[in-house]
This record gives structure tokens, C-alpha cells and sequence, in this order.
């Protein structure tokens, strides 16, 4: 494959709107569209031309990491066509990598139909804004909105962590530095380190991975600032379940305290199809640091936070489950689908025909879901909650 060929799949990606490509040994190169992965081409790639072309994108630099340990994750821009996130790696002996095509134009809070509560999570003045959800779910879309929102709407200094850096921010209200593992400093610890001696009212860490980063994290929130990073969870309570195990057992005492002290929300976001098949919509759980969460996490007792967010719609927050409920009623997803991405496929399922008229106990039984009854009646009934 000649460089032509592969600029030609870049600008097919931004033409179709496709998300990822992959470069595989022995597959022909791929696009994913609204989650479906189809070929560009009949003709696979070769082992040594899928290594070629890996190469070929790579600076010395990265090609000398990526050979020292099969792994590199770097960002490259082809000009009048956009930035792409690349991961290369080997697989089966055989050099392989994936471009996440990266939006040229920060969307808006408004744009990604991010709940109002997002822009004043942005304009908070310390704590912790955590975004959680799998690969490709759009976590690091929604964080560049929220600092785009920061960055028009105030002033500071804004300070990104990122690996690579993804959505470049133009200055506007606020002075943003943006700085990349490897390019601009050489480590997560040296660039966190270092952060505080720069005069940053926010600070965005790319990806909490660690426990070290973690306590960065915490004790930016504890020195008056706003810090906003992602982790990867599959919504809020696992997102609490991956911070504590960070830490070890003589540890999480203090953990608790510190979170509820400094953790001002959770904003965990599915992809779901739209029916038609050529979009996806965003499912947003969102769990605020209000007293009642906060005294729950300085007990420890996490285990009650779903029940709070579903109680606690009037403040902002809300479910997984009760986001897929409203997005199914507004015709955005199918049934189908509000149940394969339900935390609890039965109480989508129950909502959902609650809503159109059906008899809570009997539909409840008929679930096999009597505790769901249960619970409900003891909050005061069976009314319909998005």
C-alpha cells in the first residue's frame, strides 16, 4: 500500500463519518460506521505491509519505542482532512494499529445533547469531575465540550495531561496549555508533579490509570482546583468500585473521606444505535457529590449510590436505565436496544411498560422481578421516573 492509498482511507473515514480504522495483518483495512465494521477494499493487507505502513506514520522516535516495547500511542494530522488517535501494537507476531478519527471542531455541550448539569460541573471551582465508560464511547468528546465550555465562559488557566492530545483548544477566555506524554514531558508522574508550579485553575489528566495518579488527582481537588479526567467503567458505581481498588485495605478509610470531601460528580455515557442504523445517541448516567452521596462514600457504602441518582432526577441526576427509558420514548433508540444496554434489562423493561399503561404487580411477576415491586412501593408507588 503507497502513502496515497492510505490518505484516501483517512479522507473516506471523514467523508463517512466513520469512527475508528483498523490496519490488520491479513484482513483488508477497515472502517467502523455508527458501530459496524465494513472493509474498504477486497485485497488484505500483508503482514510486512501492514508493518510497512505502521512504520510509515511513526517518527523515529515512536518507532523506536514501538520496537523497544510493541506498543505506541501517538496522534497524527493529515492537512485539509482532520487528526487521528493511533494505537499501534502487535498481535500474533504481526504489527497492527487503529486510528480514532478525532472531531477537527470542538462540539458543544448543546451539540453532544449533554444534560444541563455538565456546564455546571465545567464552572465549578475545585473538586473532581470524573468521566467514565468503555473504549469509544465518547468520554474524551464529552471532556473537550466541558473544557470548551470552561475555556468561553471564564477565565485561568486551563493545564491538559494527555496521551496523546487530542481536540487542540484555541485560546479564548482562559490561557490553555496542553502538554503530551513523551512529546512535551516525559512521564504521567513528571508532568503531575510538576503541574501546581504552573498556576492552573483546572486541570484535565487524560486517564486515571493508576493509584498514584488517583492521589494526584485528590490532592489537585484538596489545593483548590478543578481537576477533570476519565477512567475507564462501565458507569458510576463501578467507576467508585475501580478508584477503592486502587488502594489498599489500611487505605480506603481515608480514600472515603477524601472522595466525599472533593468528588463533585460522575458522568458515565453509552453509544446506542438509532434505530435507522447511521447514528448513535449518548446514554448519560450522572451521579452529583450532593450531602446524601457524599455521607454515603465517607461510610463506604457505595452500594446506595444507584438508589440516590434514580431518586434524585430533580437534581440532576440520573441512571443509566432511566436515560435509555427516555431515550426509547423520544423514538432515539429501539426496545431492543434500551434492554442489551440496561444495567437492569427488567426494570427497563418494567418502566417501559408502566409507562404504557400496564399493572405494575403484574407485569412485576411476570418479570420475575417482585423485589423491583417491592422496593418501588416502599418509595411510594409506581409512578413513571426518567
Amino acid at each position: 500500500m503507497n502513502p496515497a492509498d492510505f490518505n484516501s482511507y483517512l479522507k473516506l473515514m471523514v467523508h463517512k463519518r466513520a469512527s475508528d480504522l483498523f490496519i490488520t495483518a491479513s484482513l483488508p483495512p477497515s472502517i467502523k460506521i455508527a458501530g459496524r465494521i465494513a472493509p474498504v477494499t477486497k485485497e488484505a493487507l500483508t503482514p510486512q505491509q501492514a508493518r510497512d505502513l505502521v512504520l510509515s506514520v511513526m517518527t523515529p522516535s515512536q518507532r523506536e519505542e514501538f520496537e523497544k516495547t510493541h506498543e505506541c500511542q501517538f496522534a497524527i494530522s493529515l492537512a485539509g482532512v482532520g487528526r487521528f488517535r493511533v494505537s499501534a501494537f502487535y498481535q500474533r507476531s504481526n504489527v497492527g494499529m487503529v486510528l480514532r478519527r478525532i472531531e477537527g471542531k470542538i462540539p458543544t455541550t448543546d451539540e453532544l445533547n449533554l444534560p444541563p448539569v455538565i456546564k455546571q460541573l465545567a464552572m465549578t471551582k475545585r473538586g473532581i469531575v470524573i468521566f467514565v465508560g468503555a473504549t469509544g464511547t465518547g468520554k474524551s468528546t464529552s471532556l473537550a465540550a466541558m473544557i470548551g465550555y470552561r475555556n468561553q465562559n471564564s477565565t485561568g488557566h486551563i493545564i491538559t495531561i494527555e496521551d496523546p492530545i487530542e481536540y487542540m483548544h484555541n485560546h479564548a477566555g482562559c490561557i490553555v496549555t496542553q502538554r503530551e506524554i513523551g512529546i512535551d514531558t516525559d512521564s504521567w508522574e513528571n508532568a503531575l508533579k510538576n503541574t501546581l508550579r504552573q498556576a492552573p485553575d483546572v486541570i484535565m489528566i487524560g486517564e486515571v490509570r493508576t493509584r498514584e495518579t488517583m492521589e494526584h488527582a485528590i490532592a489537585f481537588a484538596e489545593t483548590g482546583h478543578l481537576c477533570l479526567c476519565t477512567l475507564h467503567a462501565n458507569n458510576a458505581n463501578q467507576a467508585m468500585d475501580r478508584i477503592i481498588n486502587f488502594f489498599p485495605d489500611d487505605r480506603r478509610a481515608q480514600l472515603f473521606m477524601d472522595l466525599s470531601l472533593n468528588l463533585k460528580g460522575v458522568v458515565a455515557q453509552q453509544l446506542i444505535p438509532t434505530p435507522d442504523g447511521k447514528g448513535r445517541r449518548v446514554a448519560i448516567e450522572v451521579m452529583l457529590g450532593t450531602p446524601l452521596i457524599s455521607d454515603y462514600i465517607r461510610k463506604g457504602e457505595v452500594h446506595k449510590l444507584k438508589d440516590v441518582m434514580r431518586d434524585s432526577t430533580n437534581l440532576g441526576m440520573c441512571t443509566f436505565d432511566q436515560s435509555l427509558v427516555a431515550l426509547f420514548h423520544a423514538g432515539e433508540i429501539s426496545y431492543e436496544d434500551a434492554l442489551r444496554y440496561a444495567d437492569s434489562a427488567n426494570e427497563v423493561r418494567l418502566k417501559i411498560k408502566l409507562a404504557q399503561g400496564g399493572d405494575a404487580t403484574t407485569l412485576a411477576q411476570e418479570l420475575g422481578d417482585v423485589e423491583l415491586v417491592e422496593d418501588e412501593a416502599k418509595r411510594g408507588g409506581f409512578s413513571f421516573r426518567v
